[in-house]
């Protein structure tokens, strides 16, 4: 997904504003079964109280539209009241069916996709589902118009009912990815009688899907959903979620600790993880660590210069001390990352630790003499990042600290904090030299870690991208070498050779440096001593519906 868009914030991340301790919350909802928000409930958010289960986090849904969310705040919500075609196995990484009954039947030329889609499924408004409801919702997404519509309109041609229960997709060009792409959280079945397809036709505050939960209210500080008794699959191990969004860390800090919420996930900055993880033994909580798929990178802009010679870009590449920012910054709560594409993928590589290595100070400085600068003629380089970000500020203010201290002045090195809207928007025109940009994927694919950041479909080596991903995402980076590799892997069918093609990719991202990776970050859930089957997957994030809630031992 595209950090353009609210989605790619990393957490924002709090001052301690106080304890603030959590009221009990009477709910009274209205049954409304053309919306999917059902039977009158009283209940209250007090996890000690409840025989739901009570999630706190800080992250605010701005809709929870498919069509229109592109934010990890809605998809967190969406996964648990949804299904799409395809899921992935938990743990694993491995795509499953799920709406679908197998994987898709792929023509030979890889343009045409075929899809057996489940019987007997019902949307929480009653609605049989089938394949002409499976197509209804994936136009949607596409005519629409919403934030995450490119994913789709991008790759896709047509997508057609080509019988009661089967799916035909025709692809505009050959796409490897492309079932990945069909487990998109926002790619779900939404009933047809409750939605419109047209532009701008959205629904945020409603939600009418298939999947195991059903909403039942959706406010700025608690969304409640229910279990669907009608769900096709299996039941959910609990009796209903509710979702308690603060306003801060602090207080989500707080809240988990005077045990308000039974589950505390997204997000903490490092000091409250540390101080919960070291507290975890003695007050019987659950701590969960785990790899993430989120990433973060140093964009370099190829097009300004000096950034335009390739050498000044490995010096940088050289100069890079991964382990100190992991620890500095993120207090262990990151791992160095050596490629663009994570290690949680079979193709990575770590190109960049067996190229430059972590502070290799004698590289950096002969390839910045091999340019030109010296002590007398410095390198200026000015990183950017959005100013909400305090962990980019932090690692700002690393490299620039890393700069002045190891490379003797031959690297002169200025942050800039920009407001968050400035930011994103100043970034497709050109003028920052640096940025530090975070990426949440949008599917369990290397594709997506390679064609959003390198791929261009207009420019030239001498002019850079002119118009493409490259260029949207402030690198300006062209290569044809590069666009014929990202072409060729999209269009592999053969799992192998498509690996070996990333493995060049990244060779050449290693040559090229037309961004540096930086970190891949750790995810952490806090559960209380009662909850049961707490799991954090990379891709699928909380697996709520298979959270049971006990009694304390």
């Amino acid at each position: 997904m595209n950090w353009l868009v609210s989605r790619r914030r990393l957490w924002s991340l709090g001052k301690f504003i106080g304890l603030s301790l959590l009221c009990c919350i009477l709910v009274v909802s209205c049954n409304n079964p053309q919306s999917g928000t059902g039977s009158s409930t009283v209940s209250t958010t007090s996890a000690g109280n409840s025989a739901r289960l009570v999630v706190g986090t800080t992250l605010r849904p701005r809709t929870l539209d498919p069509a229109d969310n592109y934010e990890l705040a809605g998809s967190n919500i969406m996964t648990s009241l949804s299904d799409r075609l395809y899921t992935y196995a938990i743990g694993t990484g491995e795509l499953e069916p799920q709406l679908a009954t197998a994987l898709p039947q792929v023509s030979a030329d890889g343009l045409t996709y075929t899809i057996p889609v489940r019987q007997g499924v019902l949307f929480h408004d009653g609605t049989a589902f089938n394949a002409e409801a499976m197509a209804f919702s994936l136009n949607r997404f596409i005519q629409n118009g919403g934030k995450p519509a490119s994913l789709l309109s991008d790759v896709v041609d047509s997508v057609q009912a080509s019988g009661e229960y089967e799916l035909t997709i025709r692809l505009k060009n050959a796409f490897a990815a492309f079932p990945s792409l069909l487990a998109f959280s926002g790619l779900c079945a939404v009933s047809p009688q409750a939605y419109e397809i047209g532009t701008g036709k959205f629904k945020p505050r409603e939600f009418v899907g298939t999947g195991p939960y059903r909403l039942v209210q959706f406010t700025p500080n608690l969304i409640r959903m229910d279990v669907f008794n009608e769900y096709w699959g299996e039941k959910p191990a609990n009796q209903g979620i509710d979702f308690q969004i603060l306003s801060s860390s602090a207080n989500l800090f707080n809240s988990f600790r005077t045990g308000q919420v039974d589950i505390a996930y997204q997000t903490f900055d490092p000091e409250q993880v540390q101080s919960l993880k070291q507290q975890a033994e003695s007050q019987g909580w659950q701590a969960l660590e785990e790899q993430s798929n989120v990433v973060t990178h140093l964009g370099l802009n190829a097009k300004q210069q000096p950034l335009d010679n390739p050498v000044v870009r490995q010096a940088i590449a050289a100069m890079i001390d991964r382990p100190l920012i992991t620890k500095r910054v993120y207090q262990e709560q990151a791992e160095p990352l050596y490629s663009m594409i994570p290690n949680t993928f079979d193709s990575y590589q770590p190109v960049f630790q067996s190229t430059y290595g972590d502070g290799n100070v004698d590289q950096a400085k002969a390839l910045l003499a091999q340019a030109g600068f010296t002590r007398e003629n410095p390198l200026s380089l000015e990183i950017a990042y959005p100013a909400y970000s305090l962990t980019r500020e932090q690692v700002a203010s690393t490299l620039q600290e890393y700069g002045s201290q190891r490379l003797d002045g031959v690297v002169q090195i200025q942050t800039k904090a920009e407001e968050g809207a400035t930011f994103f928007a100043n970034i497709s025109k050109g003028i920052y030299q640096a940025v530090l940009l975070d990426w949440y994927p949008d599917f369990g694919d290397a594709d997506n870690y390679i064609h959003p950041f390198l791929s261009c479909t207009e420019g030239s080596a001498t002019a850079g991208c002119e118009q493409g991903a490259s260029q949207s995402q402030g690198l300006f980076y062209y290569s044809d070498r590069m666009n014929q590799l990202i072409d060729q892997q999209r269009q592999e069918q053969n799992p192998q050779t498509r690996e070996q093609l990333f493995v060049q990719i990244q060779e050449l991202i290693a040559q090229d440096v037309p961004a540096i990776p930086l970190v891949q970050n750790k995810d952490y859930a806090f559960g209380q001593q009662t909850v049961q089957g707490l799991q954090v997957d990379p891709i699928l994030k909380l697996p709520l519906w298979n959270i049971a809630k006990g009694t304390k031992g």
